[in-house]
């Protein structure tokens, strides 16, 4: 059946730009594969799309043979919603295409591109736009679903910087959307997810940032609730300019980390000062650095904002076993301190970690109902993330992951970030959205009524309101 429709692919999708590979074909193993070795799933068809009009053809494939579409940017989503069993993937990859106008302080990118591409370009011209922390991270699956990383606090989430879009609706229709044309599904695809088309190309504002300040900073692991508490009252009434990240985690085994700390489970802040002084970025930090024990590492140092981007690269290559879970937090009681410096201590693989990103700052600029993004009024965004290339410990980094969220999602704000998910169930997708979701819906239901794009955290239609008959 799956090699047929590849065969049929081939046969109908004449005009196709890109590649269209099936089971049969040898490179089918590497195309069907995504970041989270955890996923395995063989899809029908891969289609490689080197355009919009591609994707507006692949999905045309698609709903005439009534197969599930799955749209795929980077593939690195935790609950592996880029590829499908039986169906199609409609891969952006070859969607590459970086342009930056350094006078008008903007970036088009293309819909395959990752982030680490994009901030190389961006760069060389002394500018940044905020992404995430992992530099092979699709630029797609980041921003339709919010954007949070080094840069929120000072510049916002990613879709507080998204200024145009283009778009290939579930009809094939292909449509620019922005503040002045579409807007409704402007306002859609900045937090909404995948849900409303594909995004083939963004246009970014960019920002002054070249060189940063940052670096880690860790604490030994019994140290844990004497940091955080201090962290969760410093770094809310910190400057902009200061974002940094707490985590429980592992030294990794290798340089630059020296030896006499690898392997030690530690509490931490990875740090991000924008700007190049240093000793600017010293002052800021002090205050925390001061009322706490001494740490077993202070990192921080300048670098190019790309070399920040990658820091992770290494420790998180594509193929280890993910699993997620996700919340908003508003504040973080001493009761919820505690329970983070327990699960903090039984770190399972040395890969695991648990990240509290900060969200206020200029995300907090921003209207709850000027994007889909609910959660203007939370301070952290955690993510509690089980990790191993082994796997054997599948079900061990899983457990972990479960039992940390369960211990302290009543201590949430209620939802989550829809990109640190995984296939949770449509409550959990209502609560993410909370008062925005039914306007999400009227959107669903006008644009993509057959919910053609349904593979993601998926928003569904809103039924047609029906009229009783009058006598």
């Amino acid at each position: 059946m799956s090699s047929s429709i590849a065969r049929a692919a081939r046969s109908e999708l004449t005009e196709f730009t890109g590649e269209l590979i099936g089971p049969d074909d040898a490179s089918y193993e590497e195309a069907r594969s995504v970041y989270n070795a955890m996923i395995d799933r063989r899809p029908a068809l891969v289609a490689r799309c080197a355009d919009a009009d591609a994707v507006a053809r692949v999905i045309g494939f698609a709903r005439a043979h009534d197969l599930s579409l799955a749209v795929r940017g980077g593939g690195h989503h935790g609950a592996g919603l880029g590829t499908v069993d039986g169906g199609v993937v409609a891969d952006l990859s070859p969607l590459k295409h970086i342009e930056v106008d350094a006078e008008a302080r903007n970036v088009r990118v293309g819909g395959g591109c990752v982030w680490g591409e994009v901030d190389r370009a961006t760069n060389a011209h002394g500018l940044a736009t905020p992404s995430g922390i992992i530099s092979t991270t699709g630029v797609g699956g980041i921003t339709t679903g919010g954007g949070l990383g080094h840069l929120t606090r000072r510049c916002g989430l990613t879709i507080d910087n998204l200024l145009e879009a283009e778009v290939v609706l579930a009809d094939g229709r292909k449509v620019v959307a922005s503040g002045y044309e579409n807007s409704d599904l402007f306002w859609a695809i900045r937090g909404g997810g995948g849900n409303f088309g594909v995004v083939t190309s963004f246009l970014f504002r960019l920002h002054e940032i070249s060189t940063v300040v940052a670096g880690p900073t860790f604490w030994a692991v019994e140290d844990s609730a004497e940091v955080l508490a201090a962290y969760r009252d410093f770094l809310p009434n910190a400057p902009r300019e200061l974002g940094g990240f707490f985590l429980h985690g592992t030294v990794p085994p290798a340089p630059p980390f020296p030896e006499e700390i690898q392997l030690r489970k530690t509490a931490g802040i990875v740090w991000c000062y924008t700007g190049a002084d240093t000793e600017a970025a010293a002052r800021e930090m002090a205050p925390l650095l001061d009322a706490l024990p001494a740490p077993l590492l202070h990192a921080p140092m300048v670098l190019q904002h790309p070399e920040l981007q990658a820091m992770f690269d290494g420790l998180y290559p594509p193929g280890h076993q993910w699993y997620w879970r996700a919340d908003f937090v508003e504040s973080i009681p001493d009761d919820a301190v505690a329970l983070h410096a327990k699960f903090g201590a039984e770190v399972p693989t040395m890969q695991s970690t648990m990240h509290l990103y900060p969200i206020d700052g200029a995300a907090h600029d921003v209207g709850q109902d000027e994007t889909p993004w609910a959660y203007r009024h939370a301070n952290w965004a955690s993510v509690y993330a089980g990790v191993d290339p082994d796997p054997a410990n599948a079900e061990l980094i899983k457990r972990w992951t479960v039992d940390y969220f369960d211990a302290l999602h009543p201590y949430s704000a209620g939802g989550a970030y829809v990109n640190m998910m995984m296939d949770e169930g449509q409550e959990r997708v209502r609560a993410s959205y909370r008062g925005n979701y039914d306007r999400l819906a009227r959107i669903k239901a006008d644009r993509d009524p057959d919910n053609v794009f349904r593979l993601n955290q998926n928003i569904q239609p809103a039924a047609k309101p029906t009229h009783e008959s009058r006598p």
